[in-house]
């Protein structure tokens, strides 16, 4: 993956409200390694989760491994902003 800017992610994620997948998963991956945004393994779930319900095999094994070093709690938190997301955007 190319190093990302705030411009990029900014890109991404105009992207990812339009229900790319590749976006979606490219955000899963910033997050969880913190290329261009701090790491947050919340914010990576929720995009790996995303990413997965529109058929990203990759974001699904990425969700698995980052859930591994989460708690339950932070879990969750991932799981009810992905659903936060789905209702506020054009992903459906």
């Amino acid at each position: 993956m190319a190093f990302l800017d705030t411009e990029s992610i900014a890109s991404f994620e105009a992207q990812a409200r339009d229900g790319n997948a590749s976006a979606l998963y490219t955000l899963g991956m910033a997050y969880s390694t913190g290329q261009g945004v701090p790491v947050d393994y919340v914010s990576a779930h929720k995009f790996f989760n995303l990413a997965a319900l529109k058929g990203s095999v990759e974001a699904r094994d990425m969700r698995k491994e980052i859930s591994k070093e989460m708690t339950a709690e932070e879990i969750a938190e991932a799981q009810r902003l992905a659903r936060q997301w789905l209702s506020s955007s054009t992903i459906h």
